[in-house]
């Protein structure tokens, strides 16, 4: 049996943190996986800017409040669904993504936990476990599931790379690059045809 296990971030919604730049008009916001391999370093520059400008858990979500799924992906999705399991694997916080899933009529998430002053100000933050998207794959594959992954950054490489087929959605130039040998697809027509032709 599969699983069709997906980043969130860029494969079907927006990326938060650039959203987030561009609505407080602080460019430095605008790093993600995309660009930063290393999650951990990733992160702590993000709470170490927000603590510089005063910014915390509110002014995010305010920001996520008004972002939409990327167009046609609640209608890929709602399509997968009915073909066979998925899984949202993201990197992101239960407390960005409700609003987002809600929007996307409800798929599974399994995603990671804020830390949060009582002020608001973001911390921290616990990863749901250790490498938590490969983590994640070799589980349900320990309980027999065949896994299929796609993601478009540098965070979704082990989980892809991991799973019996693997693709790339919508990613960088360079990561395209450097993993010549995945599947790289730009819209959901194909990507869904892609993930149907080697369902079991």
């Amino acid at each position: 049996m599969d699983v069709v296990c997906l980043d969130m971030e860029g494969v079907v919604v927006p990326e938060i943190w650039i959203a987030f730049a561009e609505a407080t008009g602080i460019p430095e916001f605008k790093r993600t996986t995309r660009d930063e391999p290393d999650y951990d370093k990733l992160m702590r520059y993000r709470i170490d800017l927000l603590k510089q400008h005063g910014l915390g858990l509110k002014e995010v979500q305010d920001v996520i409040s008004t972002i939409e799924p990327l167009e046609g992906a609640k209608e890929f999705l709602d399509a997968l669904r009915k073909e066979t399991r998925v899984l949202i694997l993201s990197d992101t916080f239960t407390q960005f993504a409700g609003p987002l899933i809600a929007k996307l009529g409800y798929p599974t998430l399994f995603c990671n936990e804020l830390v949060v002053a009582d002020d608001g100000e973001i911390t921290g933050y616990t990863m749901r476990c250790e490498q938590s998207k490969l983590t994640t794959v070799r589980a349900l594959q320990s309980c027999g599931f065949s896994t299929v992954a796609a993601g478009d950054s540098h965070n979704d490489l082990a989980m892809i790379r991991a799973s019996r087929v693997g693709f790339l959605f919508r990613s960088t130039e360079q990561i395209k690059k450097d993993n010549p040998d995945l599947p790289a697809f730009e819209e959901y027509d194909e990507f869904l045809a892609a993930i149907e032709a080697v369902l079991e």
